[in-house]
């Protein structure tokens, strides 16, 4: 638990590295619905509604060439770091509704209730109910 000085912090966020910080940010915005917070050439953020210290940036990878990760991990090849879970009312209209945006259905599915996708930068996420 943070204490004292280090409590103070009011952000919270994630940042996600990919080859074009608006596309990708677009298309999470069109996926949850966050408010747009800020939007410049090196970084794309969406806030919550209504709180701009929760958020989801976007920042290009400048460091190596772009590699898309792979699900499930595959030895030899870059594997996801991290991703997002996102609870749905409708799982079905919600994987479709994420295709239409240029997500990709993962071909392994671990869960009845959980679709693994693909963003369109490569990014595993997750819709669940």
């Amino acid at each position: 638990m943070l204490r004292g000085r280090s409590a103070k912090g009011h952000w919270f966020g994630t940042v996600i590295d990919g080859p074009d910080p608006q596309a990708l940010g677009m298309f999470y915005h069109q996926v949850i619905g966050w408010e747009i917070h800020r939007n410049e050439p090196n970084e794309f953020v969406l806030a919550v509604p209504g709180n701009s210290e929760t958020y989801l940036a976007f920042q290009p990878q400048t460091s190596v060439p772009w590699a898309r990760p792979v699900w499930p991990a595959a030895e030899g090849r870059q594997q996801m770091m991290m991703h997002l879970d996102i609870e749905v009312g409708r799982l079905d209209a919600a994987v479709g509704h994420a295709v239409e945006l240029g997500a990709t259905l993962a071909d392994f599915q671990p869960q009845p209730n959980v679709r693994v996708l693909l963003d369109p930068a490569g990014h595993p996420f997750c819709l669940y109910t």
